[in-house]
């Protein structure tokens, strides 16, 4: 006899409990997170000061804390954010697991494939973005003199660490998106060759953002990746329309050849 759990139906009472115990899995794995992020936190802030260390074999230059506790709230923000890193792969699978029942087999598959797919990409290009702040670190502070001193609050300098990691995560996540989009039909692979121009100047756009305006090098490096995880997403795109288009026409071949 089929259960109402296997038949993706669940009672109001079940679902609240399922989502109870999901949601503590999830702050568990997220509060050893912080744990180990805490443990870890003097480590990353050495390895983001590395840079400050290089500026400083030329001119002085110092990370700063502008309060009593500045010190004592980064190390927290560290863990924190670092926490929730680490217990990523289980909170995300908790929500996977809730969402799953309600889901057909096919709903299933994509949203597993794309989820998949866009934590892989934002990993990549987070570790990008990670990659490339130092250099942008080193370009921006060496627009003061020489003789100028580079005292930065180190609250300040985290942000815009975190920024630069995010920012390029996210858009390394985008071409995902666009591929989602298209399955759902929402938009077009037609509309996406047409905006291909509109697509090229964000991406130059957004390079420039992220990093700095005179590093002509550094905007490409950003730039490139982007601009070829787009034109994936929109030969996937294309496929998955012409296969659409075939699927469509096979079915409608029957309804033509019936008499009037």
């Amino acid at each position: 006899m089929t259960t109402a759990a296997a038949r993706g139906t669940m009672p109001l009472a079940d679902h609240l409990r399922e989502a109870r115990t999901r949601a503590f899995r999830a702050a568990a794995a997220l509060i050893v997170g912080l744990i180990v992020g805490y443990l870890l936190s003097d480590l990353i802030l050495e390895v983001l000061r590395a840079p400050i260390e290089a500026l400083a074999a030329s001119r002085d230059a110092s990370l700063n804390y502008d309060s009593i506790t500045g010190a004592f709230d980064l190390k927290l923000r560290i863990a924190l954010l670092t926490g929730i890193v680490v217990s990523s792969p289980v909170w995300l699978f908790e929500i996977l697991r809730y969402l799953s029942p309600g889901l057909t087999r096919r709903e299933r598959r994509l949203t597993l494939g794309y989820t998949f797919a866009a934590v892989g990409l934002f990993a990549v290009g987070a570790a990008f973005g990670f990659a490339l702040f130092p250099h942008m670190v080193a370009l921006l502070t060496g627009f003061a003199s020489a003789q100028d001193s580079t005292i930065l609050a180190a609250s300040t300098y985290v942000d815009f660490v975190l920024k630069t990691v995010v920012a390029t995560g996210l858009a390394f996540m985008l071409p995902v998106l666009v591929v989602l989009l298209n399955a759902l039909r929402v938009i077009s692979a037609a509309t996406l060759r047409r905006s291909w121009r509109l697509i090229t100047v964000a991406i130059v756009l957004f390079s420039a953002m992220v990093t700095p305006a005179a590093d002509v090098l550094s905007m490409f490096l950003v730039a490139l990746p982007m601009a070829a995880l787009f034109g994936a997403a929109m030969l996937i795109t294309h496929l998955h329309d012409r296969r659409l288009a075939r699927r469509l026409a096979v079915a409608a071949e029957p309804a033509a050849s019936l008499p009037a």
